[in-house]
């Protein structure tokens, strides 16, 4: 139950910090209000960590598969891409197609056991249920 309720904080918090980002960019550039975004989450872990276990951040140089380290990277690109998706879309159909493509991608990523996840069964229920997904923005985009 408390995966659920993270999840959807996490959707939610996701969609208010696209709409601000978008608004920030608005009255900067794209380049300076993504920077900012980077910065500023760096700056609260910062102070989570001093307030937290505080691991060895050494301990990032002994990670098994070094190209798991590019999330960060990975991070200022979906920060670029939610706010141009939604300073062109909206809010609303824009996160309706960043969850699809999540929705996707992470299928794909368990179908095939890429990154070291375990890989699982193709289940049709699952293709009718992204296919039920990719109506429903059909229907919220109709007119």
């Amino acid at each position: 139950m408390m995966g659920i309720f993270i999840a959807l904080l996490s959707g939610a918090l996701m969609s208010i910090q696209g709409v601000f980002n978008t608004e920030v960019t608005k009255q900067t550039s794209l380049w300076v209000s993504t920077g900012w975004v980077q910065f500023s989450a760096l700056a609260v872990c910062i102070i989570a960590w001093f307030f937290t276990g505080r691991e060895s951040v050494s301990a990032l140089w002994s990670v098994d598969q070094k190209y798991t380290l590019l999330g960060g990277v990975i991070g200022a690109f979906i920060t670029v891409t939610v706010i141009q998706s939604m300073g062109k879309l909206g809010p609303a159909q824009a996160t309706l197609l960043i969850v699809i493509a999540q929705l996707a991608i992470s299928y794909l990523v368990e179908l095939f056991g890429l990154f070291g996840v375990e890989k699982q069964p193709l289940e049709w229920r699952k293709l009718i249920g992204m296919a039920v997904a990719v109506g429903g923005i059909i229907l919220f985009k109709w007119e």
